[in-house]
């Protein structure tokens, strides 16, 4: 019981931290100096560079060459494609509807959970995904956001293909992950997605005007490769090897909950009893999934 109530604790702290990081997102992007391909490489390089630090400090695991391999497939699906579809398709969009998109990533793990690893769709996990994707609704559309973006079409399907490069990942290594500690899976998974993301990124790195970034900006910088990323992910691991995929994907309707209270208490939002209502079918979505039936081998 203690392991699941960490991970359900786990998952909600990972949620928040990622419900506050698209508007830090956006604030970021607004000057127009750090473009989206700069910010992915902060995330991915800066989140790589810690878990590097972190694992000095560890106990050293030997990783085979086949599951480097696999570590490397993990890192593309888990951490470049979702995190750089995601920063790609904020900079082209408004917080409002990238938040709106990320609601459908808990209905691609149960479908991908079901084809992939047999896990049953029960009417109790069906209806708590309704349920949490009908408040996760309710609140974006309530938010009074009206900022778009760019291309808010593009900007939404590329978002779309974030959630479900995650669910893919989720599905896959759900079993692989359990292999190795947190922080030699993390270590390996983001210096995979830097290699990859670093050359095709060369070009805006080189002309980047470094000296216009300003102070808040670096700050917004820093939540984002630190919280967003690095202690997010740490938190999505624990997650991940305690409850099911289908429960991890749950906690993906936290994010517009976050925003929503964010929004109240810089004012820019007001509380109603619909906004109360919402947050009520996203807890009792997440605990109609957790009490749905698994596998026997799940846990």
């Amino acid at each position: 019981m203690e392991r699941k109530i960490g991970g359900h604790l786990a998952m909600l702290g990972a949620n928040v931290m990622w419900g506050l990081m698209s508007p830090v997102a956006k604030m970021v992007f607004a000057a127009g100096t750090v473009l989206p391909a700069i910010m992915v490489d902060f995330r991915v390089a800066g989140a790589a560079v810690l878990f590097w630090i972190t694992s000095i400090f560890l106990p050293k695991e030997d990783v085979p060459v086949k599951d480097m391999f696999r570590l490397f497939g993990a890192g593309m699906l888990g951490i470049l494609l979702n995190q750089g579809c995601f920063i790609f398709g904020v900079s082209l969009t408004s917080p409002g509807e990238a938040s709106l998109v990320t609601t459908t990533m808990p209905m691609w793990v149960m479908f991908l959970a079901w084809l992939i690893l047999r896990e049953p769709i029960t009417l109790k996990k069906a209806g708590g995904i309704v349920l949490g994707a009908a408040g996760a609704i309710i609140l974006i559309l309530g938010s009074g956001i009206t900022t778009t973006g760019e291309n808010p079409a593009l900007g939404d399907f590329i978002v779309l293909c974030a959630q479900l490069s995650y669910a893919l990942y989720l599905t896959l290594y759900r079993n692989f992950i359990r292999k190795y500690s947190l922080v030699t899976l993390m270590k390996w998974m983001f210096l995979s997605a830097t290699v990859v993301a670093l050359p095709g990124s060369i070009h805006w790195l080189q002309t980047a005007s470094w000296t216009m970034i300003t102070g808040m900006e670096w700050s917004g910088i820093a939540y984002v490769v630190v919280c967003g990323t690095f202690l997010a992910y740490i938190c999505i691991m624990i997650g991940q090897k305690r409850l099911r995929p289908t429960v991890v994907g749950m906690y993906n309707y936290v994010q517009p909950i976050v925003a929503t209270i964010t929004g109240i208490l810089l004012g820019l939002d007001y509380f109603t009893p619909l906004k109360a209502l919402a947050i009520v079918l996203i807890f009792s979505g997440v605990w109609l999934v957790t009490i749905s039936r698994a596998r026997k081998d799940a846990s």
